[in-house]
């Protein structure tokens, strides 16, 4: 027991040696990492210190030729004194605060004096680094405007050689040009005399003044011949021709009104004077703008011009045509529409079928009104062709929507009519075959003729009567007629088909009675079979009598049915 406490006391002091020495090396790894952010920020410090501004502002001196030289430098060395002297010894004293907190393992205070240190330093390096651009702005000054007045000089001789090369394309504005070429060159002069005092801040205030000017001339030079040439010969030309045009076509009758030409062509000749004005100011913005603009409004009116020609000629064309066309309609749709009382006595029309020929014959009125309001339009020139295009072509479409719902209406007439014809042809057809049927019974002179061809005959009779009631009705009821037509016809075909059987059933009896006659002498079962088909085929049961040959000599001649079929076929030539 006593060597199980000591193992277990031992292990306990182990541990706790273990854990003493891991936090001995984390305390000594946390105040490592403090201290390199502390190292950091104290190089940090340093590179603020040794920007180069002194070294700049030695290369100040030399130069300083005049009083606002002189005061910037005095400012410039005032700034960075005041940075060193003042701002680098307070981030100094945030530096060594930070170290004591380090000592102390403060280090939840550390972090936020660490990143207000930061702050700090990064504000000073900021405001060096800024006045460190201002100096080399004025040491730097002389080399960056001379290569910048080089590369000026030299868009200023391409610019004042191709406008001595092209002088005639400038016309009255010869001398404008010069003189804005004249002040660019006392510019570059002016240059020469603020560099040679080493006013820096005028200088730049001179290569501004220079680029904007010769940007201004490259613009001109390049612009201005097109603006005169636009102003004084394209556009004044263009308006001529839509002039002469404009008047040529409304001797030939077109009406032009619409495109305010005579207006527009007013205002063109002030919007040129406005332009013009600027131009002799040496003001090109928006003027290439407005004058293509111009250009195109007149172009555009070439392609109305074209538009109303081939509108006329298609409106000249569309609307003989239509006037025929509608003539035409009219006759028709009048002429059926004077009908109307005379079909409402021949067929049982419903509502809707006068309905659509009421109303056709109201859009027909119509279209009738819009035509001559159009035509008139056009004889007193008060409607441009395009205009009396579009609304012939929508009479056109309408006159056709008409004749279709007009189409509709006569179909169902139509209709009604071929239905009459139809039953008539049909009521003919039918009593013919009502005759074949009576003629062929009276042909083959049967001994007896069963009842229910009597009963089909009548049936059929008096089915045929019913069509021809119909048909004598006034006005006629097509539904019904139709009906009496097809009930009559099936009838009829039923004592057709009855007929035929009958007839076919009782030759092919007596052809089964005769030739079966060969055997009556030899067999006395068939004899015996013969007199029984015979006495049912005077009694008018044909089928049975056929039935009982057929079963009595198939037991002697298999073939049979197939032999009376063939002395059929041949003796009644089918």
């Amino acid at each position: 027991m006593q060597s199980q406490f000591l193992i277990i006391g031992s292990a306990i002091v182990v541990a706790l040696v273990v854990v003493i020495v891991l936090l001995h090396f984390i305390r000594k790894a946390e105040t490592k990492h403090y201290k390199k952010l502390l190292k950091n920020l104290e190089i940090q410090r340093n590179q603020v210190e040794s920007t180069p501004v002194l070294l700049e502002l030695s290369k100040v001196e030399p130069i300083i030729k005049n009083d606002k030289m002189e005061e910037k430098y005095n400012q410039w060395r005032d700034k960075f004194n005041k940075i060193k002297e003042e701002r680098l010894s307070l981030i100094d004293d945030m530096l060594i605060d930070l170290d004591v907190y380090v000592e102390k393992r403060d280090y939840k205070s550390f972090g936020y004096r660490a990143a207000k240190t930061e702050i700090e330093i990064y504000k000073v390096r900021e405001s060096a680094e800024h006045l460190l651009e201002e100096i080399k702005d004025i040491t730097l000054s002389e080399e960056k405007y001379r290569n910048i007045v080089i590369k000026l000089k030299t868009k200023y001789r391409k610019l004042n050689k191709d406008f001595n090369e092209h002088r005639e394309l400038y016309g009255f504005m010869q001398e404008s040009v010069e003189m804005q070429l004249e002040n660019i060159e006392k510019r570059f002069l002016d240059f020469e005399k603020v560099m040679e005092v080493n006013d820096y801040s005028e200088v730049v205030h001179i290569c501004k003044a220079l680029d904007n000017m010769i940007e201004h001339m490259e613009v001109l030079i390049k612009e201005l011949p097109d603006v005169l040439l636009m102003i004084q010969t394209v556009i004044p030309n263009r308006m001529k021709e839509v002039e002469s045009t404009y008047k040529e076509m409304i001797d030939k009758g077109y009406v032009l009104d619409y495109l305010n030409i005579e207006y527009n062509l007013d205002e063109s000749n002030k919007n040129l004077e406005r332009i013009l004005e600027k131009v002799k100011m040496i003001n090109l913005e928006g003027c290439m703008f407005d004058l293509k603009t111009i250009l195109e409004y007149y172009d555009s009116l070439f392609i109305d011009f074209e538009k109303e020609r081939l509108s006329r000629k298609v409106y000249e064309e569309t609307v003989v045509d239509f006037k025929k066309k509608l003539d035409k309609t009219n006759v028709v749709v009048e002429d059926v529409f004077n009908q109307l009382d005379d079909i409402k006595s021949m067929y049982d029309l419903e509502d809707n079928d006068l309905d659509i020929i009421v109303e056709v014959n109201k859009v027909l009125v119509v279209i009738n009104d819009d035509y001559k309001k159009m035509i008139q339009k056009e004889e007193t020139k008060s409607c441009p062709y395009s205009m009396l295009n579009e609304e012939v072509e929508n009479l056109s479409n309408r006159l056709i929507d008409m004749e279709n719902e007009f189409d509709k209406a006569l179909k169902s007439l139509g209709n009604m009519y071929d239905d009459e014809l139809r039953a008539r042809e049909q009521l003919e057809e039918i009593q013919v075959f009502l005759k074949n049927c009576k003629d062929n019974m009276r042909k083959f002179k049967l001994p007896i003729i069963t009842d229910n061809y009597f009963v089909q005959l009548e049936e059929a009779n008096e089915a045929i009567l019913e069509v021809i009631k119909e048909l004598e009705k006034k006005p006629i009821v097509i539904k019904t007629l139709n009906t009496r037509v097809d009930t009559a016809r099936d009838l009829v075909l039923k004592l057709y088909n009855t007929t035929n059987d009958m007839i076919k059933t009782a030759k092919l009896a007596e052809i089964a009675i005769v030739y079966a006659n060969r055997y009556r002498s030899t067999y006395d079962e068939i004899a015996s079979s013969l007199d029984d088909a015979e006495e049912l085929f005077y009694k008018g049961n044909y089928k049975n009598s056929l039935d009982t040959v057929i079963k009595s000599v198939s037991n002697i001649d298999e073939d049979i049915h197939r032999k009376l079929t063939l002395l059929y076929e041949k003796k009644f030539e089918i």
